[in-house]
């Protein structure tokens, strides 16, 4: 009888075994009207125990729970009829292919050329997929609609189903927002996902049974003040690596980088999570960022930065939505810093010696 033993703990194994596939996420694990998810924001500095990004393929296991939040947000979505009446008629039931089942609010970027508030995205879920269809925001009061510039330029968030034997997918979209005699903001957007790994995701909120997706971005941006032709730029590659399982309706964990000088360098890192009560910075650590004085501080797009360092150091460069734009080493003594014609606005200034304190800066290029 002993020779059954194999046979039998092979039987017992089987079910489990068949049981780790990976998930299939569909309709049902987006976004609904009423979620309020919280989501906590880490340092974009990965723990050293945390896998690489390179990690793929069929049942891995990625383990994340050493992360550290450092701030919390909300995401919430909501019915269209709680926006302005313009945008409701345009994204509402006659809205035609502009038509959104869903509208969430959006953070805007600093320094617009075009005074907006109350920014909100409007989405579409159906069987098919997960869409954008188009913006809305309050200007001068008034709440006004930008659609893209047809339905085949629309933003396709996911397809459905999303899995490990889903084919990549792509999508081209574009869009502008216009205020006559103000002027214009635009976008242009490639959009690449791909599949490449399913498994086990272990973060501070718990374990999950996910499957990875791989998110190429790449924009360009227009802008424009008053009746001039305006400028673009296009900007740094930007990949999302995100983790997304059953029912859970955003990814359980993003992980963004940009593509800096031929390498990824991560920007941002964000999991789905419970309310936690963060420590605050002690007035003592606080003091330790000191300011940074940089000059000139305004001047012209293209104009580059000098910067009295007391040692040489690592600087970042970023806007104020956090986009990293450029990292550099700088040596002690006077330093020159370059900034690309491209980067316009109020630019943020990170300089990092070794040892010592971070200081922080600002220029404003226009």
């Amino acid at each position: 009888m002993r020779h059954l033993y194999p046979l039998v703990s092979l039987l017992l194994a089987a079910p489990a075994a068949l049981a780790q596939t990976s998930p299939s996420i569909d309709r049902t694990d987006m976004p609904v009207i009423g979620d309020t998810l919280r989501l906590s924001v880490a340092a974009p500095v990965l723990p050293t125990s945390a896998p690489p990004l390179t990690r793929r393929g069929a049942n891995q296991t990625w383990n994340y729970s050493a992360l550290t939040p450092l701030r919390q947000r909300v995401e919430s979505y909501r019915n269209i009829n709680t926006t302005a009446p313009l945008l409701q008629f345009t994204f509402g039931p006659l809205g035609g292919v502009n038509r959104a089942t869903l509208v969430s609010p959006q953070t805007l970027p600093g320094n617009l050329p075009v005074p907006i508030s109350d920014a909100v995205e409007f989405y579409n879920l159906s069987n098919a997929d997960f869409r954008s269809v188009g913006f809305g925001a309050t200007v001068g009061g008034i709440g006004l609609p930008a659609t893209y510039q047809s339905q085949a330029l629309q933003d396709i968030i996911y397809r459905f189903p999303v899995s490990f034997s889903s084919p990549a997918d792509s999508s081209n979209s574009y869009f502008q927002i216009s205020v006559p005699g103000t002027g214009f903001l635009s976008q242009r957007r490639k959009r690449v996902n791909r599949v490449d790994g399913w498994g086990t995701l272990v973060t501070p909120f718990g374990t999950f049974q996910t499957v990875r997706v791989v998110t190429r971005i790449q924009d360009h941006d227009s802008v424009a003040v008053g009746t001039g032709a305006g400028t673009g730029q296009t900007l740094p590659v930007r990949r999302e690596y995100k983790w997304l399982a059953k029912t859970i309706h955003v990814p359980v964990l993003t992980i963004t980088t940009n593509l800096v000088g031929g390498q990824e360098v991560v920007t941002n890192v964000e999991y789905r999570d419970i309310y936690r009560r963060l420590q605050l910075p002690t007035a003592t650590a606080a003091a330790q960022a000191t300011p940074l004085a940089a000059w000139p501080t305004a001047a012209p797009a293209g104009t580059a930065a000098q910067l009295q360092l007391p040692a040489a150091a690592d600087v970042t460069v970023t806007d104020l939505t956090g986009r990293l734009l450029g990292r550099f080493r700088q040596p002690a003594g006077v330093s020159v810093l370059p900034l690309s014609p491209r980067w316009q606005g109020t630019l943020l200034l990170r300089v990092q010696p070794a040892g010592a304190a971070t200081a922080v800066g600002r220029v404003v290029r226009y």
